[in-house]
């Protein structure tokens, strides 16, 4: 059964002959009904009722077209997308990104996208799928360390690892807290997967320190949480809730700080449509979080 007959038969249904259905198709009657009959022979049934040279289709022909104007709606839209495919157009788009990044970047990120952007689907994923999730069938992953070839990627920003405390904790008045004071105290800190706690453990590594009470935190919202509650420091990298108030966490090499990267197949069909959301993206966070983020 070819699709070519199948539209010989849905073209003699909707214009109730042969004749008309040739003008349509623009392929001869006699072949339009050679078709046809080999159609009934391949599927068992008469779909016409045949009498005085006309044709009307048979119960089982009403019941079949349904079907038959189906499968050739299903073949015209994946000969659509294959052709947006080739010409690198993208109809949706499914991004892979942490926890905290899903929700303080990308999710503002997609309220800016018109109508003529691909429509997003999020995968929230933790650090170490990220790249995995690529290969699942995300087109974008957010991550946190420069992609290796044969992925592509590009810098998006550069955003502080926080320091939270209450409105009413001693260094609520300043902007900076050095590692080696952040050490004295209960540190509220992501679990070790992921990128900020990996980058507190080096900062306090590169001085020598160790921390003398760190509770692990699956959820950066639930350190804030605790520190909100007055059990500790939360260090994360997200946008601060529960009006606690921020500071800059200065390491022996500066303020610490958390790199974003977007990656992507380098093979994939839409590679220019990634690279355009990715510099989007870079932009979007600049004008979000200020000229210090840019890559």
């Amino acid at each position: 059964m070819e699709l070519r007959t199948l539209g010989y038969f849905v073209a003699v249904a909707d214009s109730g002959s042969v004749s008309a259905a040739a003008d349509v198709v623009h392929v001869t009657q006699p072949a339009i009904s050679r078709q046809l009959r080999q159609l009934e022979r391949d599927l068992g049934v008469d779909l016409f009722v045949r009498s005085s040279g006309r044709l009307r289709l048979s119960a089982a022909g009403r019941a079949f077209l349904p079907h038959a104007q189906d499968v050739l709606r299903r073949a015209r839209g994946a000969q659509d997308a294959a052709r947006s495919y080739a010409a690198g157009r993208l109809e949706r788009l499914t991004i892979a990104a942490p926890t905290t990044t899903l929700t303080d970047v990308i999710a503002p990120f997609l309220a800016t996208l018109g109508p003529d952007d691909p429509m997003p689907t999020v995968l929230q994923s933790d650090p170490s799928e990220a790249y995995d999730a690529l290969q699942r069938g995300a087109d974008l992953a957010i991550v946190t360390e420069a992609p290796a070839r044969p992925l592509a990627s590009a810098a998006v920003a550069v955003l502080p690892v926080w320091a939270y405390v209450r409105s009413d904790h001693e260094w609520s008045q300043r902007e900076t807290v050095t590692i080696d004071e952040l050490a004295t105290g209960t540190i509220l800190a992501l679990t070790r997967p992921f990128k900020p706690r990996q980058i507190l453990d080096t900062a306090l590594e590169a001085v020598g320190l160790t921390a003398e009470g760190v509770v692990d935190c699956s959820n950066p919202q639930v350190a804030q949480a605790l520190a909100a509650a007055g059990r500790g420091v939360a260090v994360v990298s997200d946008d601060p809730r529960f009006d606690l108030h921020p500071l800059e966490i200065i390491g022996r090499d500066g303020p610490l700080r958390i790199e974003l990267f977007a990656a992507w197949e380098a093979s994939h069909h839409a590679a220019a449509t990634m690279s355009d959301l990715a510099a989007r993206l870079q932009a979007f966070c600049v004008v979000r979080y200020g000229a210090d983020v840019a890559p």
